[in-house]
């Protein structure tokens, strides 16, 4: 097995009025917290990115900066209808996917991949 193959996700995170920011990570569960939190300088900070709307899930990491890539290089109205193909509501997935937007201070999550 390659040292490539683990758990990578790409990602949108948005603000309220729909600004839209594409990632990559190996630890969704933690990097959307960074945003949340506003730990990181940087884009997602300045225009509060903070609500995960879009995601997929990757077992090699070149896969995941390929779509990342990809991602990047279509036009707005396309990334727009990505996303509101799965999440017409722009809702905040992590809502329902990490137990710390319930409460639960960052308890063990499915997608935790440390």
């Amino acid at each position: 097995m390659s040292d490539r193959q683990h758990d990578y996700w790409t990602y949108i995170m948005a603000s309220a009025s729909r600004v839209i920011y594409i990632g990559v990570t190996s630890g969704l569960e933690k990097r959307v917290s960074q945003h949340k939190e506003k730990a990181v300088e940087g884009f997602t900070k300045k225009y509060n990115c903070t609500r995960l709307v879009w995601f997929e899930h990757f077992r090699d990491v070149r896969d995941a900066i390929a779509c990342e890539k990809r991602l990047k290089g279509l036009l707005r109205a396309k990334k727009i209808a990505l996303i509101e193909k799965e999440n017409p509501q722009w809702k905040d997935l992590s809502e329902e996917l990490f137990e710390y937007a319930k409460g639960g201070g960052g308890g063990d999550s499915s997608l935790r991949s440390e």
